[in-house]
């Protein structure tokens, strides 16, 4: 089947299919997915419960990844971290692009006065690197992880602004948006028929490499005692209390370490093969 028979879907997803990478990052985000979901089922013993007689273990068969300095299975607590990594992920995202692309849409579309004065906010925000922004929201909101996701989503809201405001102004300009303009439609009617779904996929490419971004602001704002708080697992608070004990038990720090990496380095290969899967002149 040539490509021009192909659905849009598919052909996208034989793209896809076809850079290893991406399918490989792909396996490693369900992986972690379904980590965070099944994390009662998975975890071998409570990541809260202490022991003093198992402080500093390392890692042997009863505690896969060791435990840590106040004797909680790391291997536990890494697998419940990953729910808060993932939440804060989404959830994070989610508030970013619900406040970005509609006034990214807006400012595309309405153009002029309001175009101006929004790319101004952009550029405004744009400034602060989006880390040190989303530190100094958390500290104002106080250190929790719902405060934490809600930072760092505002934080990454000028990213989603600017590219939906750059594609919708790409989109804007073809034929079949003056024809609806012609027919009579209304300003909001042609915004949300015709070119918010058109400008989905860097939407959507950008939305995953946020997710990354995302993981890792939330570890260093929980590393900062900002995010999750203590006893409750997350994989920056873990590095936090890993720091003291980089010499006499290394497996503390590694392990959490690993998991953002791979976590992070997954979505970004999903990103990039999506980014390539979804370019419309078929790279």
């Amino acid at each position: 089947m040539t490509e021009r028979a192909q659905s849009p879907l598919s052909l996208a997803w034989r793209r896809f299919r076809g850079r290893p990478s991406a399918v490989a990052g792909l396996a490693v985000v369900l992986l972690f997915i379904a980590i965070a979901l099944a994390a009662p089922l998975l975890a071998p013993a409570d990541p809260l419960k202490t022991s003093w007689t198992l402080v500093r273990k390392a890692p042997a068969l009863a505690h896969w990844m060791g435990t840590d300095e106040n004797g909680r299975d790391v291997f536990s607590r890494v697998i419940w971290g990953a729910r808060a990594s993932l939440a804060a992920g989404v959830i994070s995202v989610a508030i970013a692009a619900s406040l970005g692309v509609p006034l990214g849409v807006l400012a595309g579309f309405a153009g002029g006065r309001v175009d101006a004065i929004l790319s101004r906010l952009v550029d405004t925000m744009l400034a602060v690197p989006q880390l040190v922004m989303a530190i100094t929201l958390a500290a104002m909101l106080g250190p929790s992880l719902q405060n934490a996701m809600i930072a760092i989503g505002i934080a990454a809201t000028p990213a989603f602004m600017r590219v939906s405001r750059g594609a919708t102004i790409d989109v804007a300009s073809l034929e079949y948006i003056e024809a609806a303009r012609a027919l009579g439609n209304p300003p909001w009617r042609v915004a949300l028929r015709h070119v918010l779904p058109n400008i989905t996929p860097p939407l959507l490419v950008q939305a995953t490499l946020a997710i990354a971004g995302a993981i890792i602001a939330e570890a260093a704002l929980s590393f900062l005692g900002l995010g999750q708080q203590p006893p409750a697992p997350s994989w920056g608070s873990m590095l936090n209390a890993a720091q003291r004990f980089l010499e006499q038990a290394p497996w503390l720090a590694i392990f959490p370490g690993a998991a953002i990496f791979l976590c992070v380095s997954a979505f970004n290969l999903v990103g990039d093969g999506l980014r390539d899967a979804l370019d419309p002149r078929g790279r």
